[in-house]
């Protein structure tokens, strides 16, 4: 009887704790992926498409041609902000580990250049490669995905 007494408090207890959290989840609320990404300069870009910032990259792809496992490929992906107000960079990911992508975190003014430089490391790879960076941004749209692309030979004597 006393276990029974003790499994009833704690269930209560436990019931009147997580009532008190002030979970609203039946309420809506919603979020755009821009502040979620940029905060509120990629919310203010999102609603006033004339004056946002543009990306506009002298090429989208790289292809880094043959190389031999484990060498490193570094690329920068250079842009220029052809919009009307400062670009500022939020993240910018890769498709793998394998691929690091850097980048300024100081704004890009309207006529200024950036670049995104990225390092790809062929180390365990073999064969015919692509890798994507995805840059988030406070544009209109917030990403602009990069590609580098490939072909790793694996030297003789090697698996």
């Amino acid at each position: 009887m006393k276990k029974q007494t003790i499994l009833f408090v704690w269930i209560a207890a436990t019931g009147l704790f997580l009532g008190a959290c002030g979970n609203k989840s039946n309420e809506k609320e919603s979020i755009s992926a821009e502040t979620i990404y940029n905060g509120q300069s990629a919310n203010a870009a999102a609603t006033d498409t004339v004056n946002a910032p543009v990306m506009t990259f002298e090429n989208e792809t790289f292809e880094f041609g043959k190389i031999i496992q484990g060498e490193k490929v570094t690329h920068s992906f250079k842009f220029t902000n052809t919009g009307k107000s400062d670009l500022v960079i939020s993240a910018a990911n890769a498709s793998c580990g394998c691929t690091v992508p850097t980048y300024s975190k100081n704004p890009v003014k309207p006529g200024e250049k950036g670049q995104i430089d990225v390092v790809f490391d062929s180390e365990g790879k073999k064969g015919q490669t692509t890798k994507k960076i995805t840059v988030m941004a406070n544009t209109n749209p917030n990403y602009k995905s990069l590609t580098i692309t490939g072909e790793i030979m694996v030297p003789v004597g090697s698996n």
